[in-house]
């Protein structure tokens, strides 16, 4: 394989190493949905570019329509719930473990999962026209990482206002809100000098560098994920307001809440 040969083993998204960068391209056409295999391939992915010494740079990146809509909503029943919460949270402690300075690079859609994938890379440029959102709350359902990570990025009131709410937003507010890093018409073209910059440091400083950055944050940030997660499976998983938004969801049609 040539340094800027893409793999051809996956088949819901795209891994291209041109050394120092790892470009991982979301796949799953129309809006990049996460489902299980894209799960599965995001994980070996980012395990097989962790062994690579000569990257240092991963950038994430969706569709010009979608960087991603979130998990599949039928991957929410009850039955695919701890499932689905293992898979996608294995994806979210890859982001978060990786040596990598991780780029989100974020056009089109970043809705629910797919926010929650941006919010954990460590730097985020989005399009002016991005349309951001964590809209679980509509479906009677919450965003564990959002819940758990959102306030130490934007502060807890902007962060109850996106969680307990579901409304969404533009590219620019995500800014301001310093969710993102840089509104701009172009991208690619911002990353591109993120990783100008990047490139000319030294790997291992980046390295200690995040290792001490996030050291404050990995504490709760574990113990609040898994307490999540409970919560998700033991509690909101057996509410009936649940299992009516993710029946309506995929019913098309409005939901019915008992409120309980």
């Amino acid at each position: 394989m040539t340094a800027h040969s893409p793999q051809t083993d996956f088949a819901k998204i795209r891994l291209e190493l041109a050394p120092p960068v790892a470009r991982l391209t979301l796949a799953n056409p129309p809006v990049n949905v996460i489902d299980f295999p894209m799960m599965d391939e995001l994980v070996a992915a980012l395990e097989q570019v962790e062994q690579r010494p000569d990257i240092s740079i991963i950038v994430l990146a969706g569709s010009e329509r979608a960087f991603s809509v979130g998990v599949d909503v039928k991957a929410h029943t009850p039955d695919k719930v701890p499932e689905m919460l293992g898979k996608f949270h294995s994806v979210i402690r890859s982001l978060l473990a990786t040596r990598k300075l991780t780029i989100a690079a974020v056009r089109g859609n970043c809705l629910g999962g797919g926010a929650e994938l941006a919010l954990v890379c460590d730097l985020v440029y989005t399009s002016t026209a991005a349309t951001w959102g964590f809209p679980e709350i509509t479906l009677a359902c919450f965003p564990p990482v959002a819940a758990v990570a959102l306030s130490a990025v934007v502060g807890q009131k902007r962060a109850a206002d996106l969680v307990l709410t579901g409304r969404t937003f533009k590219g620019d507010e995500a800014a301001a809100m310093g969710l993102a890093n840089a509104a701009i018409a172009d991208v690619e073209a911002e990353v591109q000098k993120a990783i100008v910059r990047a490139s000319k440091l030294s790997r291992a400083a980046l390295v200690m560098a995040k290792k001490a950055f996030y050291a404050w944050d990995a504490i709760h940030l574990d113990k609040g994920l898994a307490r999540a997660e409970k919560i998700y499976i033991d509690e909101l998983m057996a509410s009936e307001d649940a299992k009516e938004g993710i029946q309506a969801f995929i019913e098309k049609r409005p939901p019915v809440w008992k409120g309980k």
